[in-house]
């Protein structure tokens, strides 16, 4: 079985890759209340070490030193011990090119794992990563996504100095994913021999402030923004993964009526909407037809004939439906349709639409089938 060390196991990428990690291999999870004994026998069991340990927020700037380099260099030295040249990947960051005591303390600690590897023989791999967004991200610490993920979902105000200011991203998925690809030996290299993760995203700071506020808004809209980009994926999940464990739910508008309810459940500009009913014994729903709006019909419970007749024919098709058996039911343009419910009990219906209802243009006819 193989053994990997991860400093800074608790942290935000150690937790995301220890939760991806295969069961068969063994973690040896090192973070800020371990012992330097506990180090010191990790490094000797470890035959591969995910170094994500680092100072970021210190309350005096000289931690960083400490923090980084020092503990860098301290984590290094133990590891020559272990006779097997243990490969390090080491998190660092784009900052490690600016002249500020945080990237000085991480360039640092670059050059110190380099030397390692001249040193031992030792594969390393350094990546130098943006801004990495995704769950599990503490807020209100060194990541600007995290924050505004908690405060809008939380409703709290944001703050934005300079809407314009673009940000360099990452997604801990795509993170996790190359770390791994590194641990199994075809880590993404460039020619500069540093590592790196092929995908990232550029958004500026109001691009991703519109978009965090339209996903909280999309429970009274019922509007999910369009998820065609990786990136509105990406951050949404991380959103979601940001609400108060008590606010998971949120209730639908029911409208109530002799026939029995229909509710909204989403909408989305690219995809249209989906919505809900429950029809009582007996009732008829629909006699209209569109121009160009289509449907699909799904009966999840009871039983149903859905009836079609083309507006300039006489002849009505009739298909039986139940929520034994699921059919999805296609209501092209040009037919007025509608469904009956012919059984004992409540029929409960899904409809999904591929455009969302204009009450101005609503592309709807009354006509009996």
């Amino acid at each position: 079985m193989t053994t990997v060390l991860i400093t800074g196991a608790n942290g935000f990428i150690g937790k995301n890759l220890i939760a991806t990690l295969n069961n068969d291999i063994q973690i040896l999870k090192y973070d800020i209340d371990n012992s330097l004994e506990e180090l010191k026998e990790f490094t000797r069991r470890a035959d591969f070490v995910f170094h994500l340990a680092g100072v970021n927020r210190p309350l005096d700037t000289s931690e960083f030193e400490k923090g980084n380099k020092g503990f860098t260099e301290l984590l290094l030295q133990f590891l020559k011990y272990n006779p097997k040249k243990v490969p390090v990947l080491m998190t660092s960051s784009i900052q490690a090119e600016l002249d500020n005591p945080y990237g000085q303390s991480k360039k640092s600690a670059e050059l110190s794992v380099q030397e390692y590897s001249k040193e031992t023989g030792a594969s390393v791999y350094i990546y130098r990563l943006p801004n990495v967004f995704g769950k599990w991200c503490r807020p209100n610490y060194n990541s600007v996504v995290a924050t505004w993920c908690y405060n809008v979902s939380h409703g709290l105000p944001i703050q934005i100095n300079n809407p314009d200011t673009e940000l360099n991203l990452v997604y801990v998925d795509d993170v996790i994913q190359e770390f791994i690809n590194a641990f199994n030996g075809s880590e993404s290299r460039s020619e500069d021999d540093y590592c790196f993760v092929p995908r990232t995203f550029s958004a500026t700071l109001k691009q991703v402030a519109d978009t965090l506020n339209a996903f909280r808004e999309s429970r009274n809209t019922l509007i999910i923004p369009s998820f065609k980009g990786e990136f509105e994926r990406f951050l949404y999940a991380t959103y979601l993964s940001y609400l108060p464990e008590n606010k998971f739910g949120y209730e639908l508008e029911m409208k109530h009526d002799q026939r029995g309810w229909l509710a909204e459940f989403i909408k989305s500009p690219s995809i249209g909407q989906l919505f809900i009913s429950r029809t009582k014994p007996g009732i008829t729903r629909g006699n209209h037809w569109h121009h160009t709006k289509v449907e699909k019909f799904l009966v999840i419970e009871g039983e149903a004939v859905i009836r079609f007749r083309k507006i300039d024919a006489k002849e009505i098709i009739e298909y039986r439906v139940s929520g034994d058996k699921l059919e999805v039911l296609d209501i092209p343009t040009g037919y007025t349709h509608s469904i009956e419910n012919v059984g004992n009990t409540d029929v409960i219906t899904l409809f999904w639409a591929d455009e969302i209802f204009n009450p101005d243009k609503p592309d709807t006819y009354y006509l009996e089938v």
